[in-house]
């Protein structure tokens, strides 16, 4: 991206903005915007830009809205824009894992698991069927299953033995969908008594049954002769011999699998028509039928041999997917190898992962060495980070230095300790995941940052100028910073910025312009245009007061300061006497001749002031929000000393002469609330600004001129 043209119509307090930044030479630009400008509604853009939804007038959502943001070429966008606010208390950076896991660790990870998840599925197809189990259940039910376990890859390991026992699986022609749905199994755990009392008859008969016993029941003898028929046993002329428990004889030789059934058949119809039995199922079949679970009781029925398993439901539960694995079992012996076969590697994965910290490395070393904050900071679960997907569980760990006792929180509760600034500096350790990550990834990226270091101490202040420094150094990236902090505005144009790129923002009655920055060494300019141009004449008087202060030129000192107070000689103090005073104290302008030079400098100051207010343009020029500070001041004074009207109370005034005015104004004036609200504000927004701090001008600038033009409005003409 070289240039970035913006065209920006009714976007919430921007009425219109057209603007082309030029990023060919420089990749940062700064723009200093007074408090109710542009900035937020700049930002806010962006983001709404950033978030593909829709722009519109604040006040007048129904206003027309133009949003382009397009580069030279009037295409669009080819950099991401991330815009920075100057504090999100719920913001986190959805990077922290890109920072935390390199891309060949996920890579490594994902192949492995790629490979197992192809398997499982192998295994899942014929689980389903025989479970009756949906696709979309079947790793929830297996789990239920194991409650034990959070993993389907660990019951897989957990079972392998029982599964590979080389005994035939007991079950496996039980569905357990017919079993284990809530409705049915709701309905076997509340009458578990009857099953109970059809069990123990049941077991009662085997016993007593010649050739079956509760080792080898109905349901045991079944899924024998199913077996025997599988494996086609019979047909190589082998033979089985049923054995008589009374005699302990081998009285019966079974030939085929016609016969074999034939045997159970009779032992079956025995035991089912056994009287006490025949009760017992049918008070199950009312219970069944009173409760509407027909399915179950027609599953039941038909299939009454699995009754005697329904004892222990936990422990069939569990071996009904034993079996399963079981009668399929070159499907999980397939899925168990890739799962052993993987796990080494996945442990490489693991600890090339705690290993890399990489995160630390950038993002949380960088933090530490910029920034000053009573905790340090940690992640616990880099195994689930990469094996479940789940977010870094970061955790800060505060050490009493004193004591060496350390305590871990979690941001919740360290939000309840942290002051203002700390909050601000989590939120800022956060921007930097975002802002490290994409440097990682190399993100193509325009960030607009909006008052980041707004509300820090001049440490950490400067902590992050040097840091947006390094941002601006990094190829891929782009930067606009927004500021209405002018001493946060000059220094970064000081320490990285060039001046062409530094721009301030003037309002107009209908635009927004984006102007070259003309005061960012405001004395210098004005010592160079003072001769010619009025309102920097006045504007230079208190700089000039400084000096003379600073120098020792006492007189000179007096004399200008009775152009800041209401004093015996303010109202015959003329530009000539001005041109005496700067040419003693600005040496090196010596030879300043200024215009007009018996016009007196009270008068002027009133001209200017009334000249200021009637421009309708919002500027940053710091020459007219002076002159408004000194003609403000001045009309309070006059008015109060004319209502006062104690000529020797005035001239017994040493310091703090506003001050004092204001003092005996309310004393003797006590009822006039109004006049003394607006005194105050006067002496609230004047003092300093324009006195003994006058080379620390930032303040005044960052005041809006608005309000200095409504105060000198608001006060009385005198």
């Amino acid at each position: 991206m070289q240039r970035l043209v913006l065209n920006l119509q009714n976007c919430y307090w921007i009425k219109s903005l057209e603007k082309e930044l030029d990023f060919s030479d420089s990749k940062t630009f700064a723009i200093y915007a007074p408090n109710g400008i542009m900035k937020s509604s700049f930002a806010k853009t962006f983001q709404d830009f950033s978030d593909n939804i829709e722009t519109h007038d604040l006040m007048f959502p129904t206003r027309a809205t133009i949003r382009e943001i397009t580069q030279e070429n009037g295409e669009g966008l080819n950099v991401e824009v991330f815009v920075i606010h100057p504090y999100k208390d719920d913001y986190k950076s959805d990077k922290i894992t890109t920072l935390l896991l390199s891309d060949e660790l996920k890579e490594r990870y994902q192949t492995v698991y790629q490979n197992i998840a192809q398997k499982e599925q192998g295994l899942f197809e014929k689980l389903i069927e025989l479970s009756g189990v949906s696709k979309s259940k079947i790793q929830e039910e297996l789990l239920k299953s194991f409650p034990d376990i959070n993993e389907v890859i660990d019951i897989i390991l957990l079972i392998e033995w029982e599964v590979l026992d080389r005994n035939d699986p007991k079950y496996e022609n039980i569905k357990y969908e017919e079993i284990f749905n809530d409705k049915a199994l709701e309905f076997l755990q509340t009458h578990q008594y009857i099953i109970e009392q059809y069990i123990n008859k049941y077991n009662e008969l085997v016993e007593n049954s010649q050739y079956l016993w509760k080792d080898f029941n109905h349901y045991r003898a079944t899924n024998l002769w199913k077996s025997l028929d599988k494996l086609k046993f019979f047909r190589w002329w082998h033979k089985l011999s049923f054995h008589n428990k009374g005699n302990w004889t081998y009285d019966t030789d079974i030939m085929n699998v016609e016969e074999f059934n034939i045997k159970i058949q009779e032992e079956e119809n025995l035991l089912y028509n056994d009287p006490t039995l025949k009760t017992t199922l049918r008070d199950l079949d009312r219970a069944i039928k009173n409760e509407q679970l027909e399915k179950l009781r027609d599953y039941l029925f038909d299939n009454r041999e699995i009754l005697p398993v329904l004892t222990n439901l936990a422990h069939l539960r569990k071996q009904l997917w034993i079996d399963y694995c079981k009668d399929n079992l070159t499907e999980y012996q397939e899925l168990l190898e890739v799962i052993k076969n993987g796990q080494e590697e996945i442990q490489a994965i693991l600890e090339d992962a705690q290993n890399q910290q990489q995160w630390r490395k950038n993002a949380i070393v960088e933090f530490n060495t910029r920034f000053s904050v009573p905790f340090q900071l940690k992640v616990d679960n880099v195994e689930d980070i990469l094996t479940k997907g789940v977010e870094p569980n970061i955790t800060f760990v505060f050490e009493d230095q004193d004591t060496g006792d350390r305590i871990e929180k979690g941001k919740d509760k360290l939000l309840e300790v942290l002051s203002q600034w700390e909050k601000r500096a989590l939120y800022l350790l956060n921007i930097i995941f975002e802002i490290n990550a994409r440097r990682q990834q190399g993100t193509n990226t325009l960030f607009i940052i909006d008052d980041i270091a707004d509300s820090f101490d001049y440490k950490n202040k400067y902590a992050i100028i040097e840091y947006l420094k390094d941002i601006s150094e990094i190829n891929n990236f782009y930067q606009i910073i927004l500021t209405h902090n002018f001493d946060f505005f000059r220094t970064i144009q000081a320490r990285f910025i060039d001046r062409y790129n530094c721009k301030m923002v003037i309002k107009t009655r209908d635009r927004i312009l984006i102007e070259d920055v003309e005061c960012l060494k405001p004395f210098e300019y004005f010592k160079k245009n003072l001769h010619i141009n009025n309102t920097i004449l006045i504007a230079s008087i208190p700089f000039v007061r400084n000096l003379a202060e600073y120098s020792g030129y006492n007189d000179e000192l007096n004399k200008l300061t009775s152009l800041l107070h209401i004093k015996n000689d303010t109202d015959n103090f003329t530009i000539q006497d001005l041109q005496r005073i700067f040419r003693i104290i600005l040496k090196d302008k010596s030879n300043v001749v200024l215009q007009d030079p018996t016009k007196k400098i009270i008068n002027l100051i009133f001209d200017l002031a009334d000249q200021i207010i009637q421009d309708t343009t919002t500027t940053i020029k710091l020459e007219n929000k002076i002159v408004l500070s000194i003609a403000i001041r001045l009309k309070a004074e006059k008015i109060m000393i004319q209502q006062i009207n104690d000529q020797e109370f005035v001239e017994s005034i040493i310091q703090n002469q506003t001050i004092e005015l204001i003092k005996k104004y309310k004393e003797l004036f006590s009822n006039e609330v109004e006049n003394i609200k607006l005194l105050e504000k006067v002496n609230l927004m004047t003092p300093e600004n324009i006195h003994l701090n006058s080379f620390m001008y930032e303040p005044i600038l960052d005041m809006s001129d608005e309000y200095l033009k409504q105060l000198y409005n608001d006060l009385p003409t005198v």
